[in-house]
């Protein structure tokens, strides 16, 4: 009889061009607990035949790629019906690019010298619905982003399509509350919290947590 207290296997993908990253990613993940690597890819090209192949949860990829780099590949990857979610793997000095990244759909970012231990830690929030933005990176990135009046238009004209109710928990999810604190906090059930989230991102035709964030801070709101 299966134990139900043990909780579901992670599908991971890790996609690299260096072959040394992808080793170390491959031994570490696979030795954690509750994760597995199912496919270890050198380039972003490969990525649409993995996620064909198998049931995939988490990709790990790199930015940079010598044919399909990381953004353009999590782009194609997130228009696909029920895509997994995307960590990508950064260094300080790509900021702009990381910023494409979550414009594109990633669920956050890691630096390639994170260690171990909060890279599945990462991996595992992600799957379960939590963006991984470390709040001093993510400041830095925020300072960086050029958007201009048009984009600050659009995004303050695409928050007043929402109800208050569902631009409150908006604002909570921007501001890097979990479902749990954003139930807290506005006295409300995580089963409505999830259901307001669903909504604001059909009626802003966003794909995560993290594009919410990223509309916010257009819109002067955090």
């Amino acid at each position: 009889m299966a134990d139900l207290t043990t909780p579901p296997l992670l599908r991971v993908v890790i996609v690299d061009d260096d072959p040394l990253v992808r080793t170390a990613l491959t031994m570490m993940l696979d030795g954690a607990p509750g994760l597995a690597v199912v496919a270890a890819l050198a380039d972003g090209d490969e990525l649409p035949g993995a996620v064909d192949r198998h049931r995939v949860d988490v990709v790990l990829m790199d930015i940079r790629m010598p044919r399909v780099n990381g953004i353009l590949a999590t782009r194609r990857l997130r228009a696909r019906r029920d895509p997994p979610e995307v960590i990508m793997l950064t260094t300080f000095d790509t900021d702009d690019h990381v910023v494409r990244a979550l414009r594109a759909g990633a669920s956050g970012f890691l630096l390639k010298d994170t260690p171990p231990d909060r890279i599945v830690d990462a991996i595992r929030k992600v799957a379960a619905g939590e963006p991984i933005l470390s709040p001093a990176v993510t400041r830095r990135l925020m300072e960086r982003v050029t958007t201009g009046a048009d984009a600050y238009e659009r995004a303050r004209s695409a928050l007043a399509s929402l109800s208050p109710r569902e631009r409150d928990v908006a604002l909570a999810v921007a501001q890097g509350r979990t479902n749990a604190e954003i139930a807290a906090s506005l006295g409300m059930s995580v089963a409505t919290v999830k259901a307001h989230l669903t909504h604001i991102l059909t009626k802003l035709d966003l794909s995560n947590r993290t594009q919410v964030a990223m509309l916010a801070h257009d819109a002067g709101l955090i």
